[in-house]
């Protein structure tokens, strides 16, 4: 097990569970588009990738339509799904060791910063990071490699080896190994083992506390 100084964590599914206001916003766009949902479980697969790309994945949108959808997605999140979520157990001990371990804690988003930098605000974890990235509101960067670079390059960290990615998708860990570092692909959000080993992950731990013991 190797030794890491600078830590990135994923938000939703990582650090929150957002599936009350994402799938709360996703219903409301789909609505906009005549399209109703009985199951709000169906809507699980919106948490984690771009938006855009569930919309035109899961119910054939065009590019543009997506787009579209995304800003009405908006309309309900801004003032309301952005706190519809809570932080899970052990995430803030672990990240308060983290801190007092002198790691560099960095969050590597695809939401929009600005929303990233309200949820961290409103639950007070705004303190055990260095620094908050994640996607412009034009969606000009969005793809997890791209998130991952720029948190980087931000923190001015430039060696790759020190550096491990955590998130419980897949596109955390396909993100982590196309910048060339390690990733810890957790259960306790919404991605499975499977997904993990799938995708390469170099680390799949269940608890906020298996982090921990990986990271050291």
């Amino acid at each position: 097990m190797k030794h890491y100084d600078v830590v990135l964590f994923d938000l939703d599914g990582t650090i929150t569970d957002p599936g009350e206001g994402i799938t709360n916003s996703v219903a409301y766009a789909l609505q906009k588009f005549g399209i109703e949902v009985a199951d709000r479980k169906e809507l699980y697969s919106f948490i984690g990738p771009p938006l855009y790309e569930s919309f035109e994945k899961f119910f054939g949108f065009s590019h543009e339509d997506a787009l579209k959808a995304v800003d009405i997605y908006r309309e309900y999140y801004r003032p309301k799904g952005v706190f519809e979520c809570f932080v899970y157990d052990g995430i803030e001990e672990l990240l308060r060791r983290l801190h007092a371990d002198g790691k560099t804690v960095i969050v590597a988003t695809s939401k929009p910063e600005e929303f990233a930098v309200q949820i961290m605000e409103h639950f007070g974890l705004k303190k055990y990071f260095t620094y908050i990235a994640g996607a412009p509101m034009d969606g000009s960067r969005i793809l997890k490699a791209d998130i991952i670079d720029y948190a980087l390059k931000t923190c001015g960290v430039t060696d790759l080896s020190s550096v491990v990615m955590v998130g419980d998708r897949e596109h955390d860990v396909i993100g982590a190994q196309k910048i060339g570092v390690d990733s810890i692909g957790v259960l306790f959000g919404y991605g499975d083992r499977a997904e993990h080993e799938k995708a390469g992950a170099t680390y799949i731990a269940e608890t906020p506390w298996d982090i921990g013991k990986f990271i050291g």
